[in-house]
């Protein structure tokens, strides 16, 4: 059984506590009386707001408060919060269940249902911890009328809404919440609502999405990427880094007919690392719940963005980024001297990054939370193609859990900018300074761990033990000591010596990256 405690913080009013506990019968939600610690009967409900949530501080307390002023009672299903989401909804008066693990978004609205029929709820009304609660009326007010469900028309398959009671059993009797099944429900009367406000924008399950869309000299591609991003996104940020084509007019001309799409022009040149970042932080000035990269030369297919979405809503990964090396179906298409380039810089990222499961760091198709790109130093990060490398560096070094996500490579008319040639040694480099950066600054000045002396040591002692073998055969066949045996002896020991400093490295770093994604 796991018990929620509460916050020394002085509450509104009196909170009702949640004890999530699963038995043979399956979950089961207790309210605690919060003063003698008994189980009591749950008070009737009328009117029930909920809301599901995921690391959401900034933001409960107000949606929290103003879905007090309608409501009997409001819920809050927290999915696995790391932050003071639990304490603050407690501490204003919310009836919380927290699971103690992440069942991702489905599970959070199975929750909400079940509560509010356990509550003999009559209405519910399910929000996200971003909407603004004066939504809360108008949702109320259309269901009043005669309706047994209100779907907002911004995004009528992410949950949020109002519902009566027998569209609260039409959900749970299907097992999980299905839009469509309800619309199609003969016996359920359905309404849409539309309205002014932000939590009328394009959604993808809730959430606010804005895409990345970094150009240089893509004038016959741009207008295919920009006409292929989703309906759901929010805000495409297309970056014309200095193109000396046509790139930018139609940027430009797109802008003017599109009003999510915002043209952002760099001039000179600064590399698409500069451009990404720049529609980074537009998107985090603009209030995103995620930003995605898909890149001008139409190389990345908007069918597969939802896949990179869902691990970030579900709370399962801060930064996602497609792998096209899983297997060879999926790097079909992909040049062999592109492939090998790849397959090289996967396994010199891993080491320098430390996410030792990671592959394809060079797929450019990603999404990141917000909210972690608020934590992340983004100016500081290399402007160039090395750009995907450097910034899993900085993920590793702020505890970020990165998911590879499977999407296979689409190559076309596009013409590929990197010369592997030179790429791989600049980048190579560049990867070898920041795993030193990355040791020093996430093993010694932000907590101690011993694998960087270990590192260090394998870096000393096996390259002595070769030094010393190719000295022993050069004293063996051109100065003709007998000395091969005891001097080839005493390097192979320091050799392997060095080398298993290198490999229990390697160990302890696989366990610390196994140890932030939660794996036991």
């Amino acid at each position: 059984m796991t018990t929620r405690t509460r916050t020394p913080s002085t509450p509104t009013r009196q909170a009702d506590r949640v004890v999530e506990h699963g038995g043979n019968g399956g979950d089961a939600h207790l309210l605690v009386d919060d003063l003698t610690g008994r189980a009591r009967p749950r008070r009737p409900v009328r009117t029930l707001v909920a809301m599901p949530a995921y690391n959401e501080e900034a933001y409960i307390a107000k949606t929290v408060l103003g879905a007090a002023r309608h409501a009997d009672a409001v819920l809050v299903v927290d999915d696995g919060s790391t932050d003071d989401t639990v304490p603050i909804a407690e501490a204003l008066g919310a009836m919380v269940i927290r699971h103690t693990t992440n069942k991702g978004y489905g599970g959070a609205l199975q929750t909400i249902f079940s509560a509010a029929r356990d509550l003999g709820a009559e209405e519910l009304v399910i929000i996200d911890a971003r909407h603004d609660p004066a939504e809360i009326p108008r949702l109320l007010t259309e269901l009043r009328k005669g309706n047994d469900v209100v779907l907002p028309a911004a995004d009528p398959e992410s949950g949020f809404g109002a519902y009566g009671k027998r569209a609260i059993e039409a959900v749970l009797a299907g097992g999980t919440f299905d839009a469509g099944v309800l619309v199609a429900d003969p016996g359920l009367k359905v309404a849409g609502v539309r309205s002014g406000s932000p939590a009328a924008e394009p959604r993808y399950r809730g959430k606010r999405i804005a895409v990345v869309v970094p150009a240089y000299n893509e004038e016959e591609l741009i207008g295919e990427v920009l006409d292929g991003i989703p309906d759901y996104v929010a805000k495409v940020y297309a970056v014309d880094d200095g193109s000396a084509d046509m790139t930018g007019a139609i940027i430009d001309d797109y802008a003017h007919r599109d009003p999510r799409i915002v043209a952002i022009h760099h001039n000179p040149n600064r590399g698409v690392g500069a451009a990404i970042t720049t529609g980074y932080l537009q998107a985090v000035e603009d209030g995103m719940d995620i930003a995605a990269v898909m890149a001008g030369d139409n190389q990345m297919d908007p069918a597969y963005l939802p896949d990179l979405l869902d691990p970030i809503i579900d709370g399962r990964a801060d930064y996602t980024k497609g792998n096209r090396l899983i297997n060879q179906a999926y790097r079909k298409g992909m040049p062999p001297w592109r492939s090998f380039g790849n397959s090289l810089l996967t396994f010199l990222t891993k080491v320098a990054s430390g996410y030792w499961q990671m592959m394809d760091p060079q797929n450019g198709y990603t999404a990141v939370s917000i909210k972690t790109l608020r934590t992340l130093p983004l100016t500081e990060v290399y402007q160039g193609y090395g750009y995907c490398n450097h910034l899993l560096i900085w993920l590793n070094i702020c505890g970020c859990r990165v998911s590879d996500v499977a999407i296979p490579a689409r190559y076309g008319r596009e013409k590929s900018k990197i010369r592997y040639s030179t790429y791989i040694p600049r980048v190579s480099k560049l990867l070898l300074g920041n795993f030193l950066f990355r040791l020093k600054t996430k093993y010694i000045q932000m907590g101690f761990h011993p694998l960087a002396f270990f590192y260090a040591a394998g870096a000393v002692l096996a390259p002595i033990g070769v030094l010393g073998g190719l000295i022993a055969l050069w004293e063996k066949f051109v100065m003709g000591y007998p000395v091969l045996f005891v001097h080839g002896v005493l390097s192979f020991l320091v050799f392997m010596m060095g080398m298993q400093f290198l490999l229990f490295a390697m160990l302890f770093d696989m366990q610390v990256e196994k140890s932030e994604r939660g794996v036991v």
